[in-house]
């Protein structure tokens, strides 16, 4: 690059190419997320103590499945992603077919998790009805969680080759009959949290068996009928996988752990329900970036497959520089209408006040939030995934976590506390992803990759 010409061409090109594939993956885990959201919209209005049952079903239990099943998923990001630019697109359908294998038995191990759901909750201190109400409603959406295992290994075979537009379209037609079908359940046939629950169940397992026929029927490049080879060097793929499962769980749960250290403050309730409000607004934050997380993961994966260690550094510049803005913007939005956006999701003025008290703290997430996914998918892309989750497990528990609880109780700055210490260990995670990122040989990692160091 020798003119601000060229170097601007170069980024217009490479961000038109992670927004192609990156806008696409957005929108159908926008309506994956929205699914979650139509049914606390939807629950909320039944009242406060239903609301709280939802927020920790789908916060915790939920998002216990939804993190542990995409973290698995995502060893078949690396690898696919490698094959496919390498040119190795036959390998696809049995690395497919193998992750199917892993997830549905791991997603099997689950169902202890969401049959103890009372006594766990119980054990960490939550309120009692609160508990109660929240361990039934987990019980329910167990076979929807189950649903992820099909889901995420068919949206990592069609992200490695590009082929996105489906995933949008599967994502925003689901969306729909998910929110009439809960409209029928809840408002018209007055189901309660039952209804609820089944809307949510029926309308994921839509989703995924969709992504799957469309693999089955129109993807005869890489998917090439059923192989016993998907049975082979299973061990190795079991391995990658859970590097990646960890990974990526020690993310997603953490924010999860803020809504279980909140139980035990006083006024739960409240403060259960005004956190689970702000992490719902986050969470729609969050899946744009999941979207841009799997087009870097593509786009370095695609380029090291092909041996361009140039050009997926140039990638992961732009998206790093573009995250970081739509993130400031995104800050900047909440603080704007910190203390009129929480009416979408309830009619009590306390609850709302709640809301816009801690609305700061939502900010400073989100900008953080925005890069640090971006980072992970980096580490997808490389297949560093088991470098990152020592990173993650020192960053988040060891010191975020202590941090969070010292503030929330010791000295008693309540929800607030505990989600500003917990905020110091995403930044400490993320300064040292960004540090390892500009550490990075890239000719050496497309080296390692080719066997040829």
């Amino acid at each position: 690059v020798r003119t601000a010409g060229e170097a601007a061409r170069m980024v217009w090109e490479e961000s038109r190419r992670l927004w192609g594939i990156g806008t696409p993956i957005a929108i159908a885990t926008l309506s994956l997320f929205a699914v979650s959201s139509v049914t606390t919209v939807f629950v909320g209005h039944l009242g406060n103590l239903p609301l709280a049952a939802a927020s920790i079903g789908l916060s915790v239990f939920s998002t216990f499945s939804f993190g542990f099943l995409l973290g698995m998923g995502s060893a078949l990001e690396t690898l696919c992603g490698q094959a496919f630019g390498a040119g190795q697109v036959a390998m696809l359908g049995v690395y497919l077919q193998r992750s199917w294998i892993v997830l549905i038995a791991a997603s099997l191990l689950m169902v202890p998790f969401y049959a103890l759901a009372e006594p766990l909750l119980l054990a960490i201190g939550q309120d009692a009805a609160v508990a109660r109400e929240a361990a039934r409603f987990a019980l329910r959406i167990l076979p929807g969680a189950l649903s992820f295992a099909v889901n995420f290994p068919t949206a990592k075979f069609l992200q490695a080759q590009r082929k996105v537009l489906v995933l949008a379209w599967v994502g925003v037609a689901g969306l729909g009959f998910h929110a009439a079908l809960t409209y029928l359940l809840v408002a018209v046939l007055g189901w309660g949290l039952p209804g609820a629950a089944a809307a949510y169940d029926v309308s994921l397992w839509a989703i995924a068996l969709a992504q799957a026929a469309y693999i089955v029927g129109w993807c005869r490049d890489g998917w090439r009928g059923w192989s016993v080879a998907a049975f082979h060097d299973i061990w190795a793929f079991v391995r990658l996988s859970l590097e990646s499962a960890v990974m990526l769980c020690l993310e997603i749960w953490y924010i999860g752990m803020i809504t279980v250290l909140t139980g035990h403050l006083q006024d739960a309730q409240i403060a259960v329900d005004s956190l689970g409000i702000c992490m719902n607004v986050n969470g729609w934050e969050g899946m744009i970036f999941i979207g841009l997380n799997a087009a870097i993961s593509v786009r370095v994966s695609n380029e090291l497959g092909s041996g361009r260690p140039r050009a997926a550094k140039h990638a992961v510049m732009v998206v790093v520089g573009e995250s970081l803005l739509i993130g400031l913007l995104c800050m900047a939005l909440v603080l704007i209408f910190r203390d009129s956006f929480s009416v979408i999701y309830t009619t009590d003025s306390e609850l709302q006040h709640a809301v816009s008290r801690i609305a700061g703290l939502l900010g400073l997430t989100m900008v953080l939030n925005s890069v640090q996914p971006v980072l992970s998918g980096v580490a997808i892309g490389g297949g560093w995934q088991g470098l990152v989750a020592y990173i993650n497990l020192g960053c988040y528990y060891i010191f975020g976590l202590p941090l969070g609880y010292l503030l929330g109780y010791k000295f008693n700055y309540g929800v607030g506390g505990i989600w500003a210490g917990m905020l110091c260990g995403i930044a400490l995670q993320t300064l040292i992803l960004i540090f390892i990122v500009w550490r990075t040989d890239w000719n050496a990692e497309t080296c390692y990759l080719h066997g040829k160091c």
